[in-house]
C-alpha cells in the first residue's frame, strides 16, 4: 500500500519517483494438487474481487557475499503485474516489511542510485550483481469489505527459480501468499486458520529469493548472543555480542537517516558511543594495534554527527525557556535571531553528518567493525568465563569516574571546572554502558549500578547543557547589541540557564553520595581470583 513520495537523502530530482509501501504478509508452502479454499465466508469479508492472472519475472540483485540477504533485505527488478519496477524490501519483523519502489527505467543490470544509497551501510562500495531469477505464474484476487474496500489480497503462485551465484541450482514450487491491506489482525488470523486447514504450511520469514538460493543462503548477519546464553558466555562471546548488537544498530539507524529521518542521528550516535565505550572498557584484553584505530574513527564519526543533534536539542531547550517568559519581558528580535542561528547550525550540522556518512572513510570504518565481529581481537583470557573477567573492568570504570569527580574540586578556575564536570559526565556514561551490557551476566546488581551511573550522567548532562547554553546566549546577545537590538531578554535567559546549571550541581552533590563507589566486584558476585 503506497504511502506517497518520501525523502531518502538523495537529491530532489531522484527522490521524486521513489515510493514507500508497507507490506504485511504471510506465506504458505503448499502441495501442487492442493485446492485454494473459498474465503468469501470468512468473518468480515463481504465479497471477492475478480480473479486476475499475472506472469511476473524478477531478477534479484545483491553483492557477491549476499550482504543484503544476510541483513533481511532484497533488491529486485520485476516486470509484469501492477507494480512493475525496482523494489527494495527492508525487513521489519517476520510479517512486516517496508518496500521502496522505483520505476523500471531503461537500465536492466544497474540498480537505481537512490535505492542503493539507502542501503549503503550494508553494501558499502561493493558492486551489485544478479544473484537469482524468479518467474511466477500468479492467480490473484482481493477480499472486499462491505464498503468495497480491499481487506486483503490472496495470491496462488507457481514459481520457477534459478540461482545465478555459486553452483547451478533450479527449483520449482507452489506457494500461497496473503497480503493484508485494510484488514485487521483478526482477519489475518482467520485466513491463516482456513489456509492451514486446507493443507498449507506457514513459512515464517520466507521469501522467494531465499528459496531460490537454497543451500547457498548465507548465515544471518551479526553474532548477538541471547541473554540466557550470555550467562555462560566466554569473554570473546560476550564482547562479540556487544559489538554485533551495536553494529546492527549503526546500520539500522544509518538506513533511517538515509530515508530522511534526521531524528535518527541521535540513536546512531548512541550506538557509536556504546561501541567505543566497549572497546575502551575492555581495552586491556584486546589487541590495541587493531582496536585503537577503530576507536579513533568512532570518535571522528561521533564528532561529525554531534552538531546536527546538539543544535536541535539546544534550540528546543531555549525556546521552551523563552515561552515561559512574560510577554512584556521578551524584547527585541530574540525569537528571530535565536531561530535563524540555531536552525542554521542544525542545517549545517545535518550537511556535515551527510558528508560523513557518504565518505569512503565511513565505509572503511564499517568494514573495520565487521572485522572486529568476524575476527575478535581478544588477546587475553578469550576463553575464560565472562562472569569472572568482567567485574574488574567495571571496577576500573568506576575508579575512573571517582578520579574525574575529584578533579572537579581540584579545578583552578571556572573554565577548568567546566571541563572537569564534562569529563566526569563522560566517565559516568562509560560506566553506565558497561554496567548495562553486564546485566545478562549479573542481573539486578549490574542494573542498579547502571541506574546509578545513568543518574549521574543525566544530571551532569544538564549542567553541560547550561555551559553550552550560556556561551550561546552570550554570543547571541553580543550580536544583537552590535546590531543595535535590545539584548535584555538574552540576559534574562542567560541568568536562568546559569541557575539551571547551579541546580544541576546541587543535585549531583546529593546524588553522588548515593552512588556505590567501591566493592563492585563483590556486588557482582564472586571475586576474580
Amino acid at each position: 500500500m503506497a504511502t506517497g513520495p518520501r525523502s531518502n537523502g538523495a537529491p530532489a530530482s531522484s527522490r521524486a519517483a521513489t515510493l514507500q509501501a508497507a507490506e504485511v504478509e504471510r506465506k504458505y508452502a503448499v502441495d501442487p494438487a492442493t485446492l485454494l479454499p473459498a474465503l468469501a465466508h470468512v468473518p468480515g469479508v463481504a465479497s471477492t474481487g475478480q480473479q486476475a492472472t499475472l506472469d511476473l519475472a524478477a531478477t534479484y540483485f545483491d553483492t557477491e557475499a549476499l550482504d543484503l540477504t544476510r541483513h533481511e533485505m532484497t533488491l529486485r527488478r520485476r516486470t509484469g503485474g501492477h507494480d512493475a519496477g525496482w523494489h527494495l524490501k527492508l525487513g521489519v519483523d517476520s510479517e512486516s516489511r517496508t518496500e521502496l519502489r522505483r520505476p523500471l527505467g531503461r537500465a536492466v543490470r544497474t540498480a537505481p542510485a537512490a535505492l542503493v544509497t539507502t542501503v549503503r551501510a550494508v553494501v558499502r562500495d561493493r558492486p551489485l550483481l544478479p544473484v537469482a531469477t524468479v518467474r511466477t505464474h500468479r492467480l490473484e484476487y482481493d477480499l472486499l469489505g462491505a464498503g468495497g474496500e480491499v481487506l486483503a489480497t490472496i495470491c496462488d503462485d507457481e514459481v520457477h527459480a534459478e540461482r545465478l551465484v555459486g553452483s547451478p541450482f533450479v527449483q520449482d514450487w507452489r506457494e500461497w501468499e496473503v497480503e493484508l491491506v485494510n484488514g485487521d489482525s483478526r482477519l489475518f488470523d482467520a485466513l491463516d486458520a482456513e489456509l492451514t486447514d486446507a493443507g498449507a504450511r506457514r513459512v515464517k520469514g520466507g521469501s522467494k529469493l531465499k528459496a531460490a538460493l537454497g543451500d547457498g543462503l548465507p548465515r544471518a548477519a551479526g553474532a548477538v548472543v541471547s541473554p540466557r546464553r550470555l550467562k555462560r558466555a566466554t569473554t570473546t562471546e560476550f564482547l562479540v555480542s556487544q559489538l554485533a548488537e551495536q553494529l546492527a544498530a549503526v546500520q539500522s539507524q544509518d538506513l533511517r537517516i538515509r530515508s530522511g529521518d534526521t531524528t535518527s542521528v541521535h540513536q546512531l550516535r548512541i550506538a557509536l558511543r556504546r561501541l567505543r565505550s566497549a572497546l575502551t572498557t575492555y581495552r586491556p584484553l584486546l589487541d590495541s594495534t587493531v582496536v585503537d584505530p577503530v576507536r579513533a574513527e568512532l570518535k571522528w564519526l561521533g564528532a561529525s554527527l554531534a552538531p546536527a543533534r546538539d543544535a536541535q536539542v539546544m534550540h528546543a531547550q531555549l525556546r521552551a525557556l523563552l515561552e515561559e517568559e512574560p510577554p512584556e519581558l521578551v524584547m527585541g528580535q530574540v525569537v528571530r535571531r535565536m531561530d535563524l542561528h540555531l536552525r542554521g547550525m542544525a542545517e549545517q550540522g545535518w550537511r556535515t553528518a551527510q558528508e560523513a556518512l557518504a565518505s569512503e572513510r565511513y565505509l572503511r570504518l564499517l568494514d573495520a567493525l565487521d572485522n572486529l565481529v568476524d575476527h575478535p581481537p581478544v588477546a587475553r583470557r578469550s576463553g575464560s568465563r565472562a562472569k569472572k573477567v568482567v567485574p574488574p573492568h567495571l571496577q576500573r570504570d568506576a575508579k575512573r569516574l571517582r578520579r574525574a569527580v575529584r578533579a572537579i574540586d581540584e579545578a583552578r578556575d571556572a573554565v577548568e571546572r567546566d571541563v572537569a564536570f564534562h569529563e566526569a559526565r563522560k566517565k559516568a556514561k562509560r560506566l553506565r554502558y558497561s554496567a548495562q551490557a553486564a546485566v545478562p551476566l549479573f542481573g539486578a546488581p549490574a542494573k542498579r549500578l547502571a541506574t546509578s551511573a545513568k543518574g549521574v550522567q543525566t544530571v551532569l548532562g544538564d549542567r553541560q547543557d547550561s555551559v553550552v547554553g550560556r556561551h550561546l546566549l552570550r554570543d547571541l546577545a553580543s550580536q544583537a547589541y552590535l546590531n543595535g537590538e535590545n539584548s535584555f531578554t538574552f540576559g534574562r535567559l542567560h541568568a536562568r540557564v546559569e541557575r539551571l546549571g547551579q541546580d544541576a550541581e546541587q543535585r549531583f552533590a546529593a546524588l553522588w553520595r548515593e552512588v556505590p563507589h567501591r566493592g563492585i566486584r563483590g556486588r557482582l558476585g564472586k571475586r576474580t581470583p
